[in-house]
């Protein structure tokens, strides 16, 4: 998961198919001098394919820039122990789209998904497990004078809590990247998500698991986790506990947390071209279409419309649309 190792041709299996346009690369300028990377991971397609320790990674370039180099990674693992030691050789952001993935290393243990990632250091060693599959990232790497110039060097190892506008810079850098303009559209969208996230300092041992298990409840929709009291029921601790732990570790209250999950559900069903505003609302467990305009808008200051034609979907919304007398 950490530094991804660049591909070349002997590392494509054979018989695996590359779609149109993608190409297998060897390391850019600005990984052969002396200079440190930054590299970051979220979502992706399968292009190369490499084993590594028992699993296979799969790798496809989106940008390759003098400055930057953008990648879309994909781990495939079902092992629930942990990994052989993997050093880390650069400063490190992960971003996890899609699975859940466990990560020890100097700050300590950590359970990756699409509200957590973290950052990470040169010197570290970091070990991986996988309790439930693999997962899709994407992968930056940039020049240590770009993250020297967005950070000043302040980068401290540790959690990163990814809300609802962090998961959005991250969409929208996938699809600059994609467009062909790494000079401009990408390069301004790297420069976004970069300054958003701060990483917090190890958490501490006692309460991990118990947050974990909250973050795993509440993102699989358990029934439990509508409210903190069946919630705290449900995990065999007091819901003072559970309220303060969980703030602690994940840098937001469990309420927050549970909205920014919501929402990033939602965001995916926008980008698919979701018609009904008020389907979605109701699907999402919101009491009506006002209630989950009102939490997106919090949360990323668009409303779910605006949001559609941001993604590139201009469909007009159905929800209160009448046909043959009936409601669409």
């Amino acid at each position: 998961m950490e530094a991804i190792a660049w591909p070349t041709s002997s590392t494509v299996s054979r018989g695996t198919a590359r779609r149109p346009g993608a190409r297998v690369v060897t390391p850019p300028t600005l990984a052969a001098g002396p200079r440190r990377v930054l590299n970051i991971v979220a979502a992706a397609p399968t292009v190369v394919r490499r084993p590594y320790a028992g699993r296979v990674r799969t790798a496809e370039l989106l940008a390759d820039h003098p400055e930057f180099a953008i990648r879309v990674v994909r781990c495939r693992d079902d092992h629930r122990g942990w990994s052989a030691a993997e050093p880390v050789t650069g400063f490190g952001m992960v971003l996890v789209r899609t699975g859940v993935f466990r990560r020890t290393g100097r700050a300590g243990e950590l359970l990756a998904d699409r509200a957590v990632g973290y950052l990470s250091m040169p010197g570290d060693e970091a070990r991986f497990a996988h309790p439930v599959g693999g997962d899709v990232c994407t992968s930056v790497q940039i020049s240590a004078g770009v993250w020297e110039d967005m950070r000043g060097g302040a980068t401290v190892p540790g959690a990163v809590y990814v809300d609802a506008r962090l998961e959005l810079e991250h969409r929208l850098l996938l699809r600059a990247a994609r467009s062909g303009d790494l000079d401009h559209a990408a390069a301004e969208r790297l420069v976004r998500l970069l300054a958003e996230p701060a990483a917090a300092g190890p958490a501490p041992i006692g309460d991990r698991r118990t947050v974990q298990a909250a973050r795993e409840a509440v993102t699989a929709g358990h029934p439990a986790a509508a409210g903190l009291l069946p919630l705290a029921r449900l995990l065999g601790v007091s819901p003072y506990r559970l309220s303060r732990s969980f703030q602690r570790q994940v840098g937001v209250p469990l309420t927050r947390f549970r909205n920014r999950v919501r929402v990033a559900a939602a965001l995916d069903r926008l980008e698919q071209g979701e018609p009904s505003l008020a389907r979605l609302a109701a699907d999402l467990g919101f009491a009506d279409q006002a209630h989950l305009t009102r939490t997106v808008r919090t949360h990323l200051g668009y409303t779910p419309g605006g949001l559609r034609r941001l993604l590139g979907h201009h469909r007009r919304d159905t929800s209160s649309m009448c046909h043959n007398g009936g409601t669409i």
